[in-house]
């Protein structure tokens, strides 16, 4: 039996106990509530999203179905200005189409892995004794010369290690305690939360020092393994129990150099074979990869609506939420970030359906190749916000007309609060629209930034840029970027309340008199853009 968080007097109570500086439309609110967690499409929503358009790389065939699925729901629902704007130039796009290994001596035995990201095929089945390759330096490489063709091979590393037992759980949602302790969070100096930074300047110098080693030596290698001709790549995959989390093998880019074909292993399939080359036995193993690229159209597309306000005076001015719309390739990125993307198509829903006529514009954003480094949600705000020109920002129209983003991106976990980024004038007013969901355990504001996802994009032209504060449930220790970031992993009753928190938030930001208040512009950063 589901839950119901509905109109109970304990909300109300909440609603009509908040600061008169910061009102809260409590008769809003509970439409808002009603709609969002009984009447709640959200489940739908992700499963055409995430099953039926399947994995959404960038510039892939699935993540272009996913947009025209959006694009027809955002019509369908009746928001306006529905279209795919397009925010610069990508590169390649990429999809398996095939995959299959396995190794067949000392027996058979399929693998649980992925082809690595925008690299090729093998060209039809091909069968290969493994063969693990001993170099430390790039000298070491030669003894290899002409051996390796149409071989499957795994490189030695001393990285790898034995897998061990976790005793703790992976899935988790925040405590009291911990939510006390981001709600005390305090300014330090140069505006920036307070926290403990681990290592000093020589420090990060060495462990910059050796990661450029270390891609020195894997640009030797993969160099010299392109030249021999070799069949198939293995690489070892970060996780465990059955879990592996994937990465890029290649560039997307149009001019990106040839590599070979890569596989990128689970840790308990590939510890298995390593330890039968390190025992010195015989293993062999088949593969068949077949791989395709899409180059016709470079450029990257956002998923844009609106539902148009309808004050004379505030109707040109902007209250946008969103997030990231795309994927990696080994599941159907669920909780990464089709929980977000859900939640915030389902916050437009709501409102449409409780039939509110905004006085200022609301826009939804759903943004492509965010993964690659927020491409779409940069590209987007310097065409509409700021753009980057000699160390300062040059400012557009648009720029004085938002008054908040908000972005959802970490999982599938409930609303518990909002990050403010180091913007304290809006403390008050975000605690009194977060009273009246304290029921629903949304109650924590605290100063502090987080990062990694689209609300810097706005955050970092000086716009009010929010990501909200979500339970962590297992996103970091089994779904993010991973093989399991299926459908299956997605929780209801979390997606729920967090599309009727947001719903709220946006509905309060459009009618409030003012914009909401905004930190100092910063300097700009060109080479982010």
């Amino acid at each position: 039996m589901i839950k119901k968080f509905t109109s109970t007097a304990f909300a109300l109570s909440l609603c009509l106990a908040v600061s008169a500086q910061e009102p809260v439309n409590t008769a809003a609110v509970q439409k808002i509530r009603t709609e969002g967690l009984e009447k709640s499409k959200a489940m739908d929503i992700a499963y055409h999203i995430t099953d039926v358009s399947g994995p959404r790389l960038s510039n892939s065939p699935g993540l272009k179905r996913a947009q025209d699925w959006a694009v027809k729901y955002f019509n369908e629902i009746g928001l306006k200005n529905v279209h795919l704007e397009a925010w610069g130039d990508f590169g390649k796009g990429w999809q398996v189409d095939k995959f299959y290994a396995a190794t067949t001596i000392p027996y058979y035995h399929a693998i649980i892995a992925s082809p690595k990201a925008w690299t090729p095929g093998t060209n039809g089945p091909i069968k290969s004794e493994v063969v693990l390759i001993k170099a430390d330096t790039i000298t070491d490489l030669a003894k290899y010369k002409g051996k390796l063709k149409g071989k499957i091979v795994m490189l030695e590393s001393a990285l790898v290690q034995p897998l061990k037992n976790s005793y703790t759980p992976d899935n988790v949602r925040y405590t009291d305690d911990k939510l006390t302790e981001m709600a005390n969070a305090t300014l330090q100096g140069g505006g920036r939360p307070g926290g403990n930074r681990q290592g000093g300047p020589n420090a990060f110098a060495n462990q910059r020092a050796m990661m450029m080693r270390m891609q020195s030596m894997r640009a030797a290698i993969d160099s010299m393994l392109l030249a021999e001709k070799i069949g198939l790549k293995l690489t070892y995959a970060r996780g465990s129990y059955g879990t592996f989390f994937t990465s890029n093998g290649a560039s997307y880019k149009l001019d990106a150099k040839a590599v070979a074909p890569e596989l990128e292993v689970s840790s308990e399939d590939y510890l298995h074979i390593l330890r039968l080359l390190r025992g010195g036995e015989k293993v062999e193993m088949e593969a068949d990869i077949k791989t395709s690229f899409y180059d016709k159209d470079p450029k990257g597309y956002n998923v844009i609506a609106e539902i148009p306000g309808t004050d004379p005076k505030l109707k040109d001015e902007i209250v946008m939420l969103g997030g990231h719309y795309d994927s990696w390739h080994s599941a159907t990125g669920a909780t990464d970030n089709a929980a977000g993307s859900t939640v915030m198509i389902e916050a437009m829903r709501i409102l449409k359906a409780i039939d509110f006529k905004p006085k200022r514009t609301i826009r939804i954003a759903l943004w492509s190749s965010e993964e690659q480094g927020l491409f779409g949600s940069r590209g987007y705000v310097k065409e509409h916000f700021a753009e980057a020109k000699d160390s300062i920002y040059v400012t557009k129209a648009e720029h004085g007309k938002l008054s908040a983003y908000y972005n959802l991106d970490n999982g599938t976990g409930t609303v518990r609060g909002v990050y403010l980024q180091g913007n304290t004038a809006v403390k008050d007013i975000f605690q009194s629209w977060l009273a009246p969901f304290e029921d629903l355990g949304a109650k924590t504001i605290t100063v502090g930034n987080t990062g990694g996802t689209d609300h810097q994009s706005f955050d970092g032209v000086g716009l009010p840029g929010f990501q909200f504060i979500q339970d962590p449930m297992d996103y970091n220790t089994r779904t993010h970027h991973s093989n399991q970031d299926t459908f299956d992993r997605l929780v209801e009753d979390d997606l729920k309340k967090s599309a009727t928190i947001i719903a709220s938030f946006v509905y309060h930001t459009s009618e409030r008199a003012d914009k909401l208040p905004r930190k100092p512009m910063p300097k700009a950063s060109p080479s982010r853009f």
